[in-house]
């Protein structure tokens, strides 16, 4: 019979979590193996052990499909974001941001530099992947161009827009993180300022004495850069256009897929209007396959030749594999079996804050996706913050600095994987240089050591919940 009903046991959730772990760990980590793989392996373990425990093939279906079915938007995002990227090349968006780049930013302050820009304008987009994939890629073709260090320059382009993405009301996650919390989103981005304005100081001046360098890089190189991009790239302020676009429809709350496919339409008639000539084969091979760079310079030709559905594809297969395996965690009730009992048997609030951290960290780690690792402990622990006599802003806040902006760290993980793919750089690579992701839930923890910043209910909201009776939903 089908067994439809029964809970995992917290010990046999935790061994399960704890070998899945260590596979993908050991295979990542130690023999560089890329994900996709492992997952494989742990899928066919899990459902292996599932069919052992007498689950039925429908629910082992289900789980996967629910699992899929929550990142089918975040897909399609890729796929567009791939032709974005190879649109924005051949029209000379991604080239003239160099130029402008390599003509305002000092090389000496570089490092420093591309975090403040990609803060900044990720604050005014919101989305932390429109950042990387557009002025992230600028920003690391004139970093290799400078000879950085490529795993620096991407850890300060992707804190840098994960700050960004963190701390807009735009943002899809810092919504999520809210709603779920059942906060005032305006309410819930000052409150996060507690932990995120400490994690952004500490990282910018990181940053500065990282990549602060008395050296210059010879005027000669840059300039023969400048050259090459200005010979082969139709260089000019109307590259703008796009950028202000993108802007514009985020400020109007105009949903991604649609921004992405508005901005990649203008992007095509500039491609025309430049240039004529170009065929509507030449442009679908554009858009499929990437932009090819023949400049004769080895290093542009290196940054240049990306973007493209088909580049996308790796991404997209691990994004797929990663879902799945989450959506079987969540059918067989394993990931709820391990969260559910620590939220019951937590006093004081360093232990409730510290164990919801964890717990955001470990949903990014087992499932590999954002908005889970915010959806899940949020739920688990939301009733424990209100006992604790915590504001639900205390609870919000926890949830960004242990789930959203984890979810860049794991090589498995939706986000992980499509920075690793946009920037070309492993995610083991520029791991230890996302300070901002680091520290962010150091200073979270912070907060709740020493009680700033720590958001506690009001006194008739105490009232009120200490004379809630306990009940099935809330116990």
């Amino acid at each position: 019979m089908a067994n439809k009903t029964r809970q995992v046991h917290f010990s046999e959730a935790l061994i399960i979590l704890i070998v899945m772990i260590g596979i993908l760990g050991t295979a990542v980590i130690k023999f560089g193996v890329s994900p996709q793989t492992p997952v494989m392996l742990v899928i066919a373990l899990l459902i292996l052990w599932a069919k052992f425990r007498r689950y039925s093939w429908d629910q082992v279906h289900n789980g996967v499909i629910n699992g899929i079915k929550t990142g089918i938007i975040p897909i399609v995002i890729f796929i567009l974001i791939g032709a974005l990227i190879a649109s924005w090349i051949a029209a000379g968006i991604i080239p003239s941001m160099m130029v402008v780049g390599f003509h305002l930013i000092s090389d000496q302050w570089f490092v420093p530099s591309v975090f403040l820009v990609c803060a900044v304008i990720g604050s005014s987009i919101g989305s932390a992947f429109t950042i990387i994939s557009t002025v992230g890629i600028a920003l690391f073709g004139m970093g290799t161009t400078l000879g950085i260090n490529p795993a620096l320059v991407a850890g300060a382009i992707i804190s840098g827009a994960i700050f960004g993405d963190k701390t807009s009301p735009l943002s899809d996650s810092t919504n999520l993180a809210s709603a779920v919390a059942g906060s005032d989103l305006f309410k819930h981005i000052r409150n996060l300022m507690w932990s995120t304005i400490p994690a952004f100081l500490v990282s910018l001046m990181i940053y500065g004495i990282m990549g602060h360098t008395t050296k210059t890089m010879p005027a000669m190189k840059i300039n023969a850069t400048i050259a090459t991009l200005q010979n082969h790239f139709w260089i000019s302020w109307w590259a703008i256009v796009p950028i202000i676009l993108m802007v514009i429809c985020a400020v109007m709350k105009i949903p991604a897929i649609a921004t992405l496919f508005l901005n990649i339409g203008v992007t095509i008639v500039m491609i025309f209007g430049h240039q004529p000539n170009f065929s509507i084969k030449r442009l679908a091979t554009l858009l499929e396959s990437g932009f090819v760079a023949k400049t004769g310079n080895a290093s542009v030709d290196a940054l240049l030749s990306r973007g493209g559905i088909t580049a996308m594809m790796g991404t997209v297969s691990l994004i797929i594999l990663t879902l799945a395996l989450g959506g079987l965690l969540m059918e067989f009730g394993i990931i709820q079996s391990v969260i559910t009992p620590l939220a019951r048997h937590l006093h004081g609030h360093t232990a409730l804050v510290l164990s919801t951290l964890l717990a955001g960290i470990g949903v990014n780690i087992f499932v590999g996706e954002q908005y889970l690792s915010v959806i899940l402990p949020g739920n688990a622990f939301k009733e424990t913050f209100k006992k604790q006599g915590l504001d639900s802003l205390a609870l919000s806040r926890v949830l960004e600095d242990g789930g959203t902006v984890i979810n860049y760290l794991v090589p498995w993980g939706v986000a992980g994987a499509f920075a690793a793919n946009t920037l070309g750089v492993p995610v083991l690579h520029f791991l230890p240089f996302c300070f901002f992701s680091l520290l962010s839930p150091v200073f979270s923890l912070l907060s709740a050591m020493t009680g700033i910043g720590l958001k506690r209910l009001g006194t008739q909201a105490k009232a009120t919940n200490a004379a809630q009776p306990l009940t099935l939903e809330n116990r």
